[in-house]
Parts: structure tokens; C-alpha cells; sequence
């Protein structure tokens, strides 16, 4: 390991749990950057608000959909 990574890495360990659980959240991010991934991704946001917007879907709660996963992961 480089020397600059070594204390990259003991000064992220001295922040708080919250400030490394969003830096950890930064850096899997900065990973899985992958353009194509991330327009497919944008496209699917934007029909799911359009099928909203126009009626032709519902928003459920959270618990609501969970409670719909277990049931089909149950039968």
C-alpha cells in the first residue's frame, strides 16, 4: 500500500461512523460508474414518474411493498 493511501485510509478511520458510512457510499459509486448503466438507469426513472404523472401506475407504501415481496417469495 502507498504511503499516500496509508494515510488516506488512517484519516478516513477517524471520522465519524455517519461521515464513513457517506464516504463509503461515495467511493462503491464512484465504482460502478458506468455511463450506459447509469442512462438506462435515468430512462427507467423517467417512465416510472411518466406512469405517475399520467395515472397508469400507484405509489404504495414501503410496508405495503415489502409485505408484497414476502408473499410472493412465500409461495
Amino acid at each position: 500500500m502507498s504511503t499516500k493511501l496509508e494515510v488516506l485510509e488512517a484519516e478516513a478511520l477517524k471520522l465519524p461512523p455517519a461521515d464513513r458510512s457517506h464516504l463509503l457510499g461515495r467511493l462503491i459509486a464512484s465504482l460502478d460508474a458506468d455511463p450506459e448503466v447509469e442512462a438506462a438507469w435515468e430512462l427507467e426513472a423517467d417512465r416510472r414518474e411518466a406512469a405517475l404523472e399520467s395515472g397508469s401506475a400507484t405509489e404504495v407504501s414501503a410496508q405495503e411493498a415489502m409485505q408484497r415481496l414476502r408473499s410472493r417469495l412465500a409461495r
